[in-house]
């Protein structure tokens, strides 16, 4: 038996009593012959309540003190975790992440691992120990500071660790039974996919789908790591995440033309209104955006009216970045020559996903037409080969995911998705 990274959520360590019921989970796989290295995300919402205390504390908190302040969370649970894998009779270590040799830039709040050096996790686990690390933290290479790798980030930590031990697969615990057509907190109806290829899943993290974080999906790809998303709560097979499909029985598990529907409602849309027709306007206001360090995602340009020359150029982007975005744009507003800028938080995303798309006729019209019969009115498109994503109003993402997902015979028989914790706060 090989070595196996195993991921547990904080819904799955969220009190005691999941503790304990984790630490057998672990102390299973360690009896079946393998090694074991866990990673483990703070306890319950314990990392929000440290945000709610350090905003009550300063409105700006500095961000290595931050940082600081949040690994807190994930250190408790990695040694109440020892603990109780030490209870049940076998040896266990814990380590932070800066000791687990997880490597960052220096960006606080959002680093991106550069590089793993697990030489101490690799001798704990070949004297016969269970590794246990803390989650969503490392060690900047310059400054030597503490540093947090953003929301998620304990499943790129547990992926960046299983390619740097060679592990047969990193599992991912969290609670839900595995990836679904469909978030089952919003669709009852939600059909378990039993294996989904790396492009596809990326495709789904990237447009909301809550199961796997996008630099997780995107690490694992990489290093061709196959990722197990399963349920703590229970023992049933979960989701593979893989480039191969996986093999159930004697056959394949063959792909689905359509994935699966995400919807992402953490957005806002940025309009930038009467901006001059001409070469260059397009690169100025990227350019501001982009040197305030924001990420965006879809972007429309408006056809330019004939009498004046104008058009329209809009984008969304995270709801945080709102205020600095509109900051940056106000700073260039001479150099581009725009009239007046639109904000609008109250805008979700829905996208339909999958690898049979572009070679089934007939997807994009069922897809708009799901939307009509819904009532749903679209605001922004964007499509890629296995996607379309919409743009409409906050409100209507539920009934339009509800309804993209039955048009597309993605309802399970029966109400299978089951959400067994999680506040999903």
């Amino acid at each position: 038996m090989g070595l196996v990274v195993q991921k547990y959520g904080g819904s799955s360590v969220a009190d005691a009593e999941g503790i304990k019921r984790v630490a057998k989970r672990i102390v299973e796989a360690k009896k079946n012959g393998h090694q074991v290295v866990v990673v483990v995300s703070a306890m319950g919402d314990t990392t929000d309540e440290l945000i709610d205390l350090a905003e009550q504390v300063s409105p700006m908190p500095a961000g290595r003190e931050f940082d600081m302040l949040l690994t807190a969370g994930e250190r408790i649970s990695m040694a109440l975790l020892a603990m109780a894998i030490k209870n049940l009779g076998h040896e266990a270590q814990s380590f932070t992440g800066s000791q687990a040799g997880v490597i960052t830039d220096s960006v606080h709040n959002k680093a991106r691992i550069i590089d793993v050096t697990p030489g101490r996790i690799r001798d704990s686990v070949d004297e016969g120990n269970i590794a246990i690390v803390a989650g969503f933290q490392g060690v900047s290479q310059d400054k030597k500071d503490i540093t947090t790798l953003g929301r998620g980030g304990s499943d790129t930590t547990a992926v960046a660790l299983a390619a740097a031990l060679d592990a047969e697969v990193c599992e991912i615990y969290t609670d839900v039974d595995g990836v679904f057509t469909a978030d089952p907190r919003v669709v009852k109806k939600a059909r378990k996919i039993d294996w989904i290829a790396f492009e596809d899943m990326l495709e789904l993290a990237a447009s909301g789908s809550k199961v796997l974080l996008h630099r997780c999906v995107e690490y694992a790809r990489r290093y061709n790591i196959p990722i197990h998303v399963r349920s703590s709560f229970s023992g049933l097979q979960g989701t593979w995440v893989s480039s191969e499909p996986i093999e159930q029985g004697d056959k394949k598990v063959e792909q689905a033309i359509i994935s699966g529907v995400a919807h992402d409602t953490s957005e806002a849309k940025v309009t930038v209104v009467g901006v001059p027709d001409k070469p260059g306007e397009a690169a100025t206001i990227f350019r501001a955006i982009s040197d305030a360090e924001i990420n965006i995602d879809m972007i429309v340009q408006n056809v330019s009216a004939a009498s004046t020359g104008l058009t329209d150029i809009s984008f969304t982007l995270p709801k945080t970045e709102g205020r600095k975005a509109i900051d940056a744009l106000e700073r260039a507003k001479t150099a581009i020559g725009f009239d007046s800028l639109r904000y609008d938080d109250q805008i979700g995303k829905i996208s339909l996903v999958g690898a049979g798309m572009k070679t089934n006729p007939g997807v994009t019209a069922s897809f708009f037409e799901a939307l009509s019969d819904a009532g749903v009115n679209i605001e922004l498109i964007s499509t890629s080969e296995i996607r379309i994503s919409v743009v409409t109003r906050a409100d209507d993402v539920p009934d339009a995911v509800r309804a993209v997902h039955s048009a597309f015979g993605l309802d399970s028989d029966s109400d299978e998705a089951v959400v067994y914790g999680g506040t999903g706060r």
